[in-house]
């Protein structure tokens, strides 16, 4: 065989095998459960736009603006929520997030202590992953979170309870005074034991 026909045959024989090998990992790639995943934006003017649904073949996908903040006493946010089957995070190690954000990516935990039912602040916990325009996986350990500096002087600190934690807020990294707009997608997210 002439070499220039051993060169092209081990070029086709590559190329199907990495075709083989994307086309196995797309199917072994679970879909996620639309139920538990939702969005949240402000009234005052911040939006969400998504490709038909929030939930595509690929995952989740939606594109933010934000608008700056209103006013001192009215924030603007945008967040994608992660609501587990389970009731609360209890027994849960470390998350395992794949994702892509063209600005880094905020995790937020959403702990009754500071929502609605406790003391109204909604202060939290949160750590800050890069931004990634490939798709990033990444395990995180409860441990990289911390509350942020805004946090009101009257939230108590009482720690990251896992049984108290029922939600998970994706969110990408804008400013209050300046807002912004970011695109993010969700491909998996799992609660290691």
């Amino acid at each position: 065989m002439k070499p220039f026909a051993k060169f092209a045959l081990i070029g086709l024989v590559a190329a199907m095998l990495i075709n083989t090998s994307d086309s196995q990992a797309k199917e072994t790639t679970p879909a996620l459960d639309a139920t538990q995943w939702s969005y949240a934006t402000d009234p005052y003017g911040s939006t969400a736009t998504f490709r038909n649904q929030m939930i595509t073949d690929e995952g989740v996908w939606v594109k933010f603006k934000r608008i700056p903040r209103v006013d001192p006493q009215r924030n603007s946010w945008v967040e994608v929520i992660y609501s587990p089957e389970a009731t609360s995070l209890a027994g849960t190690k470390k998350i395992r997030l794949t994702y892509k954000c063209d600005i880094p990516l905020l995790i937020k935990l959403s702990q009754s202590h500071y929502g609605k039912e406790g003391d109204k602040t909604y202060a939290h916990y949160q750590t800050k992953l890069p931004a990634s325009n490939d798709w990033n996986t990444v395990e995180v350990g409860f441990d990289t979170f911390s509350r942020p500096d805004w946090t009101p002087k009257s939230s108590v600190d009482h720690g990251i309870i896992l049984n108290e934690i029922n939600a998970l807020y994706l969110t990408p990294s804008m400013t209050d005074k300046h807002g912004g707009k970011a695109t993010l997608q969700v491909q998996t997210l799992d609660l290691l034991q």
